[in-house]
């Protein structure tokens, strides 16, 4: 997730839900280049966080909700010390880390 870009392909396969996206609409959502779409879908599925599933002549990329929950579980426990996490909304960053 060290990439804005990421992040935001991330978030709409999140959004998406369990019936998850093909690539080509998640390029035309996101408004991102096929090449670097496919860079961070490559990256993604590489950590773990998103699935991919041939159906047909089409690839479906679903978010990984349980591996996001541990990730969101261990950032909690290591990053906030075990306390709430408050987001600043302009940076999405934790400000209590």
């Amino acid at each position: 997730m060290a990439h804005a870009q990421r992040l935001r392909v991330f978030r709409a396969l999140v959004v998406a839900g369990p019936e998850g996206l093909t690539p080509s609409i998640l390029a035309d959502q996101l408004d991102v280049a096929r090449n670097t779409l496919s860079f961070h879908l490559k990256e993604l599925a590489h950590a773990g966080l998103v699935t991919i599933e041939q159906q047909g002549r089409n690839l479906i990329y679903r978010a990984e909700y349980s591996h996001m929950n541990g990730l969101i579980g261990y950032l909690t426990e290591h990053c906030c010390q075990g306390g709430v996490c408050e987001v600043s909304p302009s940076s999405a960053i934790c400000t209590t880390c």
